[in-house]
């Protein structure tokens, strides 16, 4: 698995439509506020060049690519963190993805309703976030709550731990999101990582456009691209009903449709290009006369925790990996011309997976 992504926003902005679209789930979709109640959930493959090039130089008996789960949620609006609307429900759901993907109705349909009548990106958003983050600040005073009861019995973790509460609770009632607070090493982040925040999780906001805005050069696009500089956070532009439309062509003929409307790429690659991004991730791969198969990791893991990825035993019994780079190995047509040309890397346990890298674990248990 590569990452869950949440997909979220107000109602009827186009969240199950885009679902429906890159994963072919056939989510219900309808012109009505919580049409989805529980969360759809959807696996798809990414998409990756790479394994059709490896593939044709290892001959494998078979191919599995590393996958995204989708998971759409239920639309929120103003009052959901006091349980208006799906509430509670909805915010649940959340706590369960990586990151979040933030549909912005981008567009005017006076046949597509809008829950507060008009169409206005930044408003919307702020309406999304306000809910996240009342239900963190929630979940935060709760648990300082019970902290200081513990504290006044003079122990010095409960006591740091309320110190560290009450510096987070500041700043989420300051109104800033909780990826934005400063911790001081990596005890304060594993205590608010036991909290399962809201606002901690990687975003990127996706402007749902009509087909003639596609480039994304719409006014109500540049809102959503102004709040994102503020927030550091990525921007996908797409189309929804363009993205279904693309669903029902056979796959073949989907690259020319998109460029015959100026775009260069679909909703599921700038979705995995952005959600890679945003959280940091690599795929490296494994590979034998049986399988060849991609895997996700974030960026930094070193040889041993990536061959626990593919088999505990890999990590726990981890001798040393032997690795293939990917261009090495089609610039020199098969492993045998890698090895001969000298440039098969043998490491050990500090070595850093690289993006396209292709390793053999060499393990004992």
């Amino acid at each position: 698995m590569g990452f869950t992504c949440g997909i979220i926003g107000l109602p009827n902005v186009g969240k199950s439509t885009l679902f429906n679209a890159i994963t072919a789930a056939g989510a219900e979709a309808s012109n009505y506020p919580f049409c989805t109640i529980e969360p759809n959930l959807g696996v798809v493959a990414v998409p990756d060049p790479r394994l059709g090039e490896i593939a044709r130089i290892c001959g494998p008996g078979r191919v599995v690519p590393t996958t995204i789960e989708f998971v759409d949620i239920a639309g929120l609006v103003k009052g959901a963190s006091t349980g208006e609307g799906l509430g509670n429900t909805f915010l649940m759901h959340i706590r369960n993805v990586d990151a979040l993907a933030h549909i912005v109705r981008c567009f005017d349909d006076p046949n597509v309703v809008h829950v507060d009548g008009t169409v206005n990106p930044r408003r919307d958003i702020e309406v999304v976030e306000t809910e996240l983050l009342l239900r963190d600040l929630d979940t935060v005073e709760e648990k300082l709550s019970d902290t200081q009861k513990r504290a006044k019995s003079g122990d010095k973790k409960p006591q740091s731990e309320a110190a560290l509460l009450t510096r987070m609770r500041d700043h989420l009632r300051s109104g800033r999101l909780a990826q934005y607070f400063h911790t001081e090493g990596e005890e304060e982040e594993s205590a608010l990582r036991e909290l399962h925040l809201l606002t901690v999780k990687p975003v990127m906001y996706v402007c749902n456009v009509q087909e003639e805005d596609a480039a994304g050069q719409g006014e109500y696009v540049r809102s959503v691209r102004e709040v994102a500089a503020e927030e550091g956070a990525g921007v996908v532009v797409v189309s929804a009903e363009v993205e279904a439309e693309v669903a029902e062509l056979p796959v073949e003929e989907r690259g020319e449709f998109l460029r015959g409307l100026g775009i260069e790429e679909s909703g599921l690659d700038k979705f995995i290009r952005q959600g890679y991004g945003l959280l940091h991730l690599l795929t490296f791969f494994t590979v034998n006369e049986k399988e060849l198969h991609a895997w996700t990791v974030r960026q930094g893991t070193r040889a041993p925790q990536a061959g626990g990825k593919v088999h505990t035993d890999f990590e726990r019994g981890f001798i040393r990996a032997e690795v293939v780079r990917y261009d090495d190995l089609v610039r020199m047509g098969s492993e045998q011309g890698v090895k001969e040309a000298g440039l098969l890397g043998v490491h050990g346990r500090d070595y850093v997976v690289q993006d396209g890298d292709i390793i053999f674990f060499r393990f004992h248990v």
